[in-house]
């Protein structure tokens, strides 16, 4: 992939045959289920996969890898932008402890020139449903870009030089524009050049996720997989500044079922109210009728079922999560392969919620 093109993906994130795999599992009753959809996983180009079921009261992890050890519930990945669910978390968070408004205006530190529209400001409503009219990246983030790490030179310091240079696409609030650094600047907003604690200390934390971190302990080290992209080994990707965006997190299938689990069952979660506001409808794209909560995705599934969902990638990682809280149903995989837009590893995720829900 030529330099230019790849840079400019920065923003990531039918029936084949069965290949053979070497899996690992834990629980029972779901095997027969999750397996075709390991090999689909694998026959798509993954050089190893582990998807994740929550159902009812089980919970079940199963890996499969192409050549070694196959992936379990505690192998490593990038998580990508399904962190994006966690920054919209802390901001409810925010909003329940009386701290912030949905409709509060986006603020910054002085010195950081928040773009804004002709007839209101950036709302950090706006920045947790990608209405904000802000571009996916700031203007300057490319500038001496390592292309296989795209966010790793960039500085305070050079978003404090890109903001004023990076115009809307639209008035916030009038439309969907998928922005990573929308969400990068709401983790900025609530925590100033603290993101990553702020995230620990207010959700990871109090959910119990130990290996959902940007911070990769040398536990985890020894436990991650090796991104791909074509075929090769790429770095993981390191972000400082936009790390609410969710492009610099790792975690593991079993953080990312606890993290589900509390979704389908607030009741049972300390953060139970900002939760619970994440999931509520917040914004309609009136172009595409695509519905947004605070973070999540609201879609359809062939039967009918509203599914709530977020996929993730970088350019060694590919992630997807979707849920039915109606049938008490949940959904995961990772994967270690870029899979650009292909979105056909998050097509398996929503063809086995689909199967699980509906049976």
């Amino acid at each position: 992939m030529k330099r230019r093109r790849l840079l400019g993906t920065a923003a990531a994130s039918a029936g084949v045959a069965l290949l053979p795999g070497r899996v690992t599992a834990a629980g029972d009753g779901l095997a027969a289920r999750v397996r075709p959809y390991l090999d689909r996983a694998l026959a798509a180009g993954a050089p190893s996969t582990v998807f994740g079921v929550v159902r009812g009261h089980r919970r079940y992890v199963a890996g499969a890898s192409r050549n070694g050890p196959a992936p379990d519930g505690r192998t490593v990945f990038q998580l990508g932008s399904i962190g994006k669910t966690l920054t919209a978390t802390a901001l409810a968070r925010a909003v329940h402890a009386g701290t912030v408004r949905l409709d509060t205006p986006l603020s910054l530190p002085p010195g950081f020139a928040v773009p804004r529209g002709e007839t209101r400001r950036i709302t950090l409503r706006d920045l947790a449903t990608h209405s904000s009219g802000l571009p996916s990246l700031p203007a300057n983030l490319l500038d001496g870009a390592d292309p296989y790490n795209p966010y790793a030179h960039y500085t305070l310091e050079d978003l404090a030089t890109g903001l004023p240079r990076t115009p809307l696409s639209h008035e916030p609030g009038s439309a969907y524009t998928y922005s990573n650094l929308g969400f990068g600047l709401l983790g900025q907003a609530l925590a100033f050049d603290g993101v990553d604690a702020m995230l620990r200390r207010g959700v990871t934390g109090p959910l119990g996720l130990s290996d959902t971190t940007t911070a990769l302990r040398p536990d985890m080290a020894s436990r991650k997989a090796v991104g791909h992209m074509d075929g090769e080994a790429v770095p993981d990707w390191r972000d400082r500044v936009l790390s609410g965006a969710g492009t610099s997190m790792y975690s593991t299938a079993d953080d990312v079922l606890r993290y589900l689990n509390a979704q389908l069952h607030p009741e049972r979660s300390p953060l139970r109210d900002a939760i619970e506001l994440t999931q509520r409808h917040h914004f309609t794209d009136p172009a595409t009728g695509l519905r947004l909560g605070l973070g999540w995705h609201f879609g359809v599934l062939a039967d009918g079922r509203t599914v709530t969902w977020h996929n993730g990638g970088t350019y060694g990682f590919s992630t997807c999560a979707a849920f039915d809280r109606a049938s008490g149903t949940a959904v995961m995989m990772m994967v270690n392969t870029y899979s650009g837009g292909s979105h056909a590893f998050d097509a398996l995720v929503f063809a086995l919620l689909g199967e699980l829900a509906g049976s």
